[in-house]
């Protein structure tokens, strides 16, 4: 078995050997640009992880792990321009760069470079893969367009919020495991099983990111403490406030979204999140997806010590602050 960081070298090597075309240039170049930028390669590497859990060769995973990298990459170009972010990874993002029409149009030969890479998975797993990938792909798609919807909207629900970071975050995790499981010889149910132990893993991996936007330590975090309750964006923890508050504080929660005042919008709506116990309901939510994705992995058929590696990588996951 390998460590993640063997595997995360592995894919940054074979990243910096991927070549594209050279004509039309400002077509390829952007591709070139974002791929190596870096990031940690977390997706990729599941995808050899979950291949390596069922002993299977690294170097027929590599390729679909690479697909599933460059197709992030192309959802971070899309996602960049609907944000009208300036900044990825503190380099200028690719719509900046090159303009936004150009940033559409290479994110797009994105998707076909993924599926030209997954093609070159074995014959005898192709479909199956292709199937879960195209799966995965579209189910992030409405993950994003659900998100976007939500920001007009003030009825969603809890309910209504897990799926639509299921969609946007946990789909991809699970699928890039499901890929490796395939490609690594996993039977069907436990390739299904290691799917749903991403999937799980991947939403109490975005209510841990909800919880620590409010509580956590901006040196640890890497983001600003706060930002989302700027933003007015709809949070597990706003919509379990907005769920539970009285008349009264309900009120006051609402005067919030217009409040231009940052410090003390965020220190107001904290401490309401405070006052009605939010973070703990938050904090159990997010361990019930944790116990959910290890109850699966424990189920999946290959001895213990081969997913002690997954497990402590998880573990590492959910432990951002520490």
């Amino acid at each position: 078995m390998h460590t993640t960081s063997e595997l995360q070298e592995i894919i940054e090597k074979a990243i910096k050997g991927l070549s594209y075309s050279n004509h039309p240039k400002n077509l390829y170049d952007p591709i070139s640009y974002i791929m190596n930028l870096g990031g940690k390669r977390l997706r990729p590497a599941l995808v050899l992880l979950a291949a390596d859990l069922f002993n299977g060769s690294l170097d027929e995973a590599l390729p679909a792990a690479l697909a599933i990298e460059t197709f992030h990459n192309f959802t971070l170009i899309h996602d960049d321009i609907m944000d009208n972010a300036p900044l990825r990874r503190g380099q200028q993002t690719v719509h900046e760069k090159w303009g936004t029409n150009n940033a559409i149009l290479s994110g797009d030969v994105m998707m076909v470079e993924s599926n030209k890479l997954l093609t070159k998975v074995k014959v005898s797993v192709l479909k199956e893969v292709l199937d879960t990938f195209n799966a995965t792909a579209q189910g992030v798609c409405e993950g994003q367009q659900l998100d976007m919807e939500f920001e007009s909207r003030n009825d969603v629900s809890i309910e209504e919020y897990i799926d639509m970071i299921r969609l946007k975050t946990a789909v991809l995790v699970g699928g890039a495991m499901k890929i490796g499981a395939i490609v690594g010889g996993a039977n069907e149910a436990d390739a299904n099983l290691i799917y749903d132990f991403g999937e799980n893993l991947g939403i109490a991996f975005q209510l841990q990111d909800d919880i620590l936007d409010v509580y956590g330590d901006p040196e640890k975090f890497g983001k600003q403490v706060g930002g989302d309750i700027i933003a007015n964006k709809k949070t597990y923890l706003l919509l379990k406030l907005q769920e539970i508050v009285n008349t009264e504080d309900a009120v006051l929660l609402d005067q919030q979204a217009g409040n231009k005042d940052t410090l003390l919008k965020i220190e107001r709506v904290t401490a309401l999140y405070n006052q009605y116990d939010v973070k703990d309901l938050a904090v159990e939510q997010m361990r019930n997806y944790l116990d959910k994705a290890f109850a699966a992995l424990s189920a999946i058929n290959v001895p213990q010590h081969q997913k002690e590696e997954i497990s402590g990588l998880a573990n590492e996951l959910m432990n951002r602050e520490s």
